[in-house]
């Protein structure tokens, strides 16, 4: 059974009325309340429409199959919400078996690491301090929920694994007041995929938990790039500025050089004093500055229109800085 919400999802329509005595409802005027203009708009809208659909029934078709659509995936994640509920209230209490916990209770001292593979999962695991900081390995790259409905968001294990690990819930369920962690830490490679899956998460976390984000609550680790020894001198260095800076104040003889293609290069005791420990460690917070435009570009970025990213893509090929072809 169609709703009006199935029709009219994705749809804009712009209407233009002239009217000597326009009255509106509600103090920010978002709709007309002259009755007589409903008649007069349903009854043109209605007959032209008609004998358009009529006149171009393949359009009709394409129409009906995109609300049919609209229908079945917002009664799947209904469905698929319902089911996320029981299960919580069975299980209550419960966390994902990935989850690697952390002792201390109080949500504000707590960190959580969300860990792109078992590898870095492993490492990060040994290497963390138990007492307030949890690690949560995810598989691969994430759902890209910017072209996902919302039934198969909830059908996704790793983005559930997320979901239960956080504890907020999500879109009308979300309660930030129940977040486990006031420090939600995206830990990848140093590297395009490692770029890619941060971008997915964030995308995630923007669209479905953007309160978050609003909040303050989410970083990105920064990971050592190279490791350079000479004798017994030891340094982490992030990136090749810093690296040449690093290679012309120790001069380049007799100096080992290591480059990390993962954090699961890295053995505990690295991840630790390079990523982790907060005496070391460089992380950058996650911040919304212009709401408008950090929408715009999730939906020009990760959305379904190939063409605008494209011209996107051109117009800024020449800024990119690491290239992986």
């Amino acid at each position: 059974k169609l709703t009006s919400e199935d029709t009219r999802e994705g749809l804009t329509a712009v209407i233009s009325i002239k009217i000597p005595e326009p009255q509106f409802e509600g103090q920010t005027k978002t709709k007309l309340g002259n009755s007589e203009i409903k008649g007069l708009v349903d009854s043109i809208v209605n007959d032209s429409l008609s004998s358009y659909l009529e006149e171009n029934p393949q359009i009709a078709k394409a129409i009906i199959y995109k609300c049919v659509n609209a229908a079945q995936a917002r009664e799947a994640a209904q469905k698929a919400r319902e089911l996320t509920r029981r299960k919580g209230a069975l299980n209550h209490g419960s966390l994902p078996g990935k989850l690697a916990d952390c002792s201390e209770k109080d949500p504000a001292k707590c960190e959580l690491f969300i860990v792109e593979g078992d590898s870095a999962g492993g490492s990060a695991k040994q290497g963390r301090n138990r007492e307030f900081q949890a690690v949560l390995p995810l598989k691969g790259k994430i759902l890209n929920v910017e072209k996902a409905r919302l039934n198969k968001i909830f059908e996704n294990d790793e983005i559930m694994t997320m979901i239960a690990a956080i504890g907020t819930s999500v879109g009308e369920d979300f309660d930030i007041t129940k977040a486990r962690y006031h420090k939600l830490v995206i830990m990848t490679d140093a590297d395009v995929d490692g770029s890619h899956i941060r971008t997915l998460l964030l995308t995630f976390l923007y669209r479905h938990m953007h309160q978050l984000i609003e909040a303050g609550y989410i970083y990105i680790a920064q990971p050592p790039l190279y490791k350079v020894t000479k004798g017994k001198m030891t340094k982490y260095v992030y990136n090749d500025e810093e690296l040449e800076k690093t290679l012309n104040e120790i001069g380049r003889d007799d100096v080992s050089m290591q480059r990390y293609k993962g954090l699961g290069e890295m053995n505990p005791q690295q991840l630790w004093e390079t990523t982790m420990d907060t005496e070391n460690r460089t992380m950058l917070q996650v911040t919304l500055q212009d709401a408008v435009e950090a929408d715009k570009m999730f939906t020009l970025l990760m959305g379904d229109q190939v063409e605008p990213r494209r011209k996107f893509i051109e117009m800024h090929a020449k800024e990119v800085v690491n290239l992986d072809v």
